[in-house]
């Protein structure tokens, strides 16, 4: 329950004990010295109250030698227990997260906010890291090391260890009674952190859009205040958990207070002498203070409980898992009654879609804006997994195959390119990972790269900026047609690759397509009715259900949906003539 509480993984569960056992030990060696004391303390008392010989010195130097030489030992081997082991389970826990959602489906993606995927990635795991080193094996270690040196405080003398250590149980109530209260501010104050870090996320991702519509004055305002908010915020959850901390810390300083007043008492009464209760003294000032340091760690410790909250919630995310081989027999692509929706709504974005994608043919998806053109590609490539039905590659379930066993045999080109702030060649190379050079620039060369490539400064070394910021959407799209070239893979999906280029950029583009297309499963889609009228099969997609398919000229023939939306086409281009 505790490894699940601090979201260790196995290897960072076992190196915690490590750490908490060698803090412990450290903390036992630091009171070695305060036995060395009671015991010389003790030789010259008794050499003045009975005329004993005065005590041999080099035996005690001799033994704080042995203490120094141990608490340097005892401390290094915490050091080493804790600070590297920290970074280790850190690593582990980042790569782990990372694994997890290299796994996911995209449905997950378009349920959380990107900025909270971000702070749980980046900070969540940092403040982990952070109190793992400097808290979390220390108060363990030093909660371990207390509750030995109490036990036997109390076995040496009860009732002085009753006057010494009373408070400790008050003041694990207050604070058991006020966590709920804290955690509720904490988690509040979390809550307006991601509204501030969306808000200032927002602003820089739409910083064009917000001057062009002269919106800069509203947006910051709201900015301020939701600024404002997290601030607050803040304030309220450090002074709910200061109050709680506060509190427990004042009853433990009553326990210094009760533990002089009956340590008089017994010594008027004859109950103990004065040596073991000044050295009883020492002993309870010298717990009490790491116990002051776990209640104040405690605060940080309540305040990491909602962090390992969200890195263990995204760690428990279900994956899509299946085969790791794949080995279909062709590559057509099949939908027999695929039904399907976003996020588990009622509302079904496919319902009993059935076609297929024949290898060596270029299929067409086409029909209305929200019809499901773009879902069905995506559920091709087990983006996400349909809700009934079923789709298959050579007679093969993808929902039975492991997604990147599946997408090995997949090239997408989607009309929105994501590019790296690396160079043209690095960002070809995706397509194929240890791809040669002379692979990449023979796919750049296919792709009608090469034009616009020899104006820039480095050539293919060049870095093109975020997103490829230096570079047209044309050239954009051919260094993604590049990609797909350069991978080479038996199914290639369009997803209104040109729907946003102009007629140059158009006409290169389509000269790329078709030396990548030749021979493969092609899914195209496609709003523009004359980049369908050379494909061998189309199907049109009406709110989610086939209308018709066929070919072009079957369709029409027809007079259906397809024929009327060519017409409509041709009407508006000849009316903008």
């Amino acid at each position: 329950m505790l490894r699940s509480a601090l979201g260790l993984t196995d290897q960072g569960w076992r190196t915690f004990k490590r750490g908490v056992l060698f803090c412990a030990i450290a903390n036992l060696v630091l009171m070695a010295p305060m036995c060395i004391l009671f015991l010389l303390v003790r030789d010259f008392v008794a050499h003045l109250e009975a005329g004993a010989p005065l005590p041999v010195l080099w035996p005690y130097l001799i033994a704080v030698i042995v203490v120094l030489a141990l608490i340097a030992v005892t401390q290094l081997l915490e050091y080493r227990n804790t600070y590297g082991p920290v970074y280790e389970e850190s690593a582990r826990k980042r790569e782990g997260i990372a694994e997890r959602l290299r796994m996911l489906p995209l449905s997950f993606f378009g349920k959380r906010d990107l900025s909270d995927l971000t702070n749980t990635i980046m900070k969540d795991c940092a403040d982990q890291e952070r109190l793992f080193m400097h808290v979390v094996p220390q108060l363990f270690g030093t909660g371990v090391s207390s509750a030995i040196v109490i036990v036997g405080v109390i076995a040496f003398d009860w009732r002085l260890g009753l006057a010494a250590f009373w408070p400790l149980p008050v003041a694990a109530a207050i604070m058991a009674a006020t966590s709920g209260f804290s955690n509720r501010k904490i988690a509040a104050k979390e809550a307006r952190r991601l509204e501030m870090i969306d808000g200032v996320q927002e602003y820089l991702d739409c910083a064009r859009e917000i001057r062009a519509t002269n919106r800069a004055g509203a947006f910051l305002g709201e900015l301020r205040g939701k600024l404002g908010a997290f601030e607050r915020a803040q304030v309220a959850s450090e002074l709910a958990t200061g109050v709680t901390i506060s509190s427990g810390q004042a009853f433990l300083k009553l326990g210094i207070a009760t533990t002089i007043l009956a340590g008089a008492a017994l010594i008027v009464s004859g109950g103990v002498d004065f040596l073991t209760y000044f050295v009883f003294l020492l002993v309870v000032t010298r717990v009490y203070d790491p116990i002051n340091v776990v209640l104040q760690s405690s605060a940080e410790l309540m305040e990491m409980r909602h962090s390992i909250r969200r890195t263990n919630a995204l760690a428990a995310e279900r994956p899509m898992t299946g085969a790791k081989g794949f080995s279909p027999q062709g590559h057509d692509v099949a939908f027999r009654d695929v039904s399907f929706s976003y996020g588990g709504t009622d509302e079904a974005v496919l319902a009993d879609v059935t076609f297929t994608a024949r290898e060596g043919e270029v299929t067409a998806l086409v029909g209305p804006s929200g019809s499901g053109k773009s879902t069905c590609a995506k559920l091709a490539c087990r983006f996400w997994d349909a809700d009934a039905g079923c789709v298959s590659v050579g007679g093969v379930d993808v929902a039975t195959v492991d997604p990147e066993a599946l997408l090995a045999d997949f090239a997408q080109v989607f009309q929105d390119v994501v590019l790296f702030d690396e160079t043209i060649m690095d960002n070809i190379r995706i397509g194929r990972e240890g791809a040669s050079d002379a692979d990449v620039l023979a796919a750049a060369r296919a792709a009608n790269c090469d034009g616009f490539v020899s104006l820039l400064p480095e050539g293919y070394a060049t870095k093109i900026g975020e997103n490829g910021a230096r570079l047209s959407g044309g050239e954009r799209q051919r260094i993604s047609i590049a990609r797909a070239l350069l991978k080479d893979a038996p199914i290639v999906v369009l997803d209104e690759a040109t729907a946003s280029l102009d007629v140059e950029n158009e006409t290169e583009v389509q000269q790329a397509l078709s030396r990548l297309l030749a021979g493969k499963t092609v899914v195209v889609i496609a709003h523009r009715m004359r980049t369908v009228m050379g494909a061998d099969h189309v199907v049109v997609l009406e709110e989610g259900r086939v209308a018709e398919q066929g070919s072009p000229q079957e369709l029409m023939a027809r007079d259906g949906l397809f024929a009327r939306m060519v017409r409509l086409q041709t009407e508006s281009a000849e009316w903008t003539l």
